[in-house]
């Protein structure tokens, strides 16, 4: 079932906080501030909901997560997402998704196909 997904041009402003908390977990208050500022700085490009998954290693949230159900809910009514915001990560051969699993996790239930803009470091 393919079905058109609205997305906003640029990322919201407060899912930079949200990438800066999630990637704190990872790496330190410095390291975490670079990293946000380079996906910050990125331009918004384009890959596939499958691809995006197949490079986190993530586990796919079914609908019954609030979130995600929330999401798909946005998608239905027509209303815009915001793009991801993904950092590789090299030394583990992996992307990190620092925000927007939730939103993933819907598109891909939508259409693994689905091209989702995202910024990147």
């Amino acid at each position: 079932m393919s079905k058109e997904i609205n997305w906003l041009d640029e990322p919201e402003e407060h899912d930079y906080p949200a990438a800066f908390s999630y990637l704190s977990l990872i790496y330190n208050e410095y390291v975490s501030e670079k990293h946000v500022k380079k996906i910050r700085e990125s331009k918004v490009v384009y890959f596939k909901a499958k691809d995006i998954f197949r490079a986190s290693g993530l586990s796919l949230l079914g609908i019954s997560n609030y979130h995600v159900e929330k999401n798909i809910h946005k998608i239905k009514e027509g209303k815009k997402l915001s793009p991801l915001l993904l950092l590789r990560d090299p030394d583990n051969g992996r992307v990190i998704v620092a925000d927007g699993y939730h939103r993933l996790c819907a598109v891909y239930t939508i259409d693994e196909d689905i091209e989702i803009p995202c910024k990147i470091g």
